[in-house]
């Protein structure tokens, strides 16, 4: 019988933000997330570990602030989605929605969920875990710089976050986890007051 994925999380750096490391018990391959500060740190949830690659969910400054030194330091392939390539980050390897990636005897599902940035990506994991960088907080989605970008969030919202079992515990760049059916009145509830053309920035549910 398979053992379900380890994931470990680390606080980093002074916002701060969630730097996560999964790890496959059976084969002892792991995989780093959002490399976002405090080295030492990611390297400790690391430890005894055989790291096979490093994953973004996105690629602001926040979440790869040390991404060239645990590149080198771990020597292994770094993935995104293209639509962040623009920002300037070199990736080995390109992500597209509907991709998987396998870690030891698991498979991940890659979700595209674009609005916080144009490659946002979600990982979701076979045991309903979604590791969902910043596209969307307890409380409210990620924070967004124009009205068409929130668009876009809503979007992504209605038609890919939403959809998902109301038990996905949702695993943020910054915060608490949290459960998806927890959200799901106060969003529905967003949705019905029709309130939002304009919106962008921090806004939350309530």
């Amino acid at each position: 019988m398979t053992s379900p994925l380890i994931l470990k999380t680390a606080s980093v750096g002074p916002w701060p933000m969630n730097s996560y490391a999964l790890i496959c018990s059976d084969s002892g391959q792991s995989i780093l997330i959002d490399p976002g500060d405090e080295p030492d740190k990611l390297t400790e949830m690391l430890f005894d570990t055989s790291p096979i690659a490093i994953i973004l969910t996105h690629a602001h400054p926040d979440h790869i602030g040390v991404l060239a030194e645990m590149r080198d330091q771990l020597d292994v392939p770094v993935f995104m989605h293209p639509a962040d390539a623009p920002m300037m980050v070199m990736a080995d390897a390109w992500f597209a929605d509907g991709d998987t990636f396998t870690l030891g005897r698991h498979t991940l599902d890659i979700i595209h969920t674009p609005g916080h940035t144009h490659g946002m990506v979600t990982i979701m994991l076979p045991d309903q875990r979604a590791i969902v960088g910043d596209t969307i907080f307890q409380g409210g989605p990620g924070k967004t710089w124009s009205p068409h970008a929130f668009k876009t969030t809503m979007e992504t919202m209605r038609n890919i976050v939403f959809t998902w079992s109301d038990d996905t515990i949702c695993y943020p760049g910054h915060g608490p986890s949290f459960r998806l059916g927890d959200e799901r009145p106060d969003f529905e509830a967003f949705l019905q007051r029709n309130e939002f053309d304009g919106l962008f920035g921090d806004v939350s549910w309530t």
